[in-house]
């Protein structure tokens, strides 16, 4: 039986490298991850102030149906109907955002002003007593060009 010992030279091979010395952070680097910390809360805070104005939106519009219902004897029968209109222009907000984002009209703007519209129609319907014979198919057209401009445009 032979003893193996490790010969010096395998030691060597062997041996972990010493470790590098940690280098001390450039102020220019911390100044930039700083400003960009800074810069991404005011976008979060800006975004979280984009949906704010729809509601402030549908109390102008309510405020101003209730007074020219006082003022000039303008009557909606069915003015719960604006309440519809919340959901459209959120549909317009999302829209809106998803293109400043994306910087250019894709399948999710598309969507989003495709439903905003949508939702427009039903809440005129409503409003002004329209004949739902003829939105329907209306609708169903919007719904068919949504569909093939969906499959020919790109993403």
């Amino acid at each position: 039986m032979s003893d193996q010992t490790p010969s010096p030279n395998q030691d060597q091979q062997l041996a972990i490298p010493p470790a590098t010395p940690a280098t001390e952070l450039d102020p220019r680097d911390v100044r930039r991850s700083e400003r960009a910390a800074r810069r991404e809360e005011r976008h979060a805070q800006r975004e979280s102030n984009n949906t704010a104005w729809i509601g402030g939106i549908v109390l102008i519009v309510l405020g101003v149906v209730f007074l020219l219902q006082s003022i000039r004897g303008f009557y909606l029968n069915n003015w719960w109907a604006l309440f519809i209109l919340i959901p459209a222009l959120g549909s317009f907000a999302d829209a809106w955002n998803s293109y400043r984002q994306q910087g250019r009209v894709s399948r999710r703007v598309r969507g989003a002003l495709v439903s905003g519209c949508v939702f427009l129609l039903i809440t005129a319907t409503f409003l002004f007593n329209w004949n739902w014979g003829i939105i329907l198919p209306v609708l169903l057209i919007i719904w068919g060009v949504t569909m093939l401009l969906n499959s020919l445009l790109p993403d």
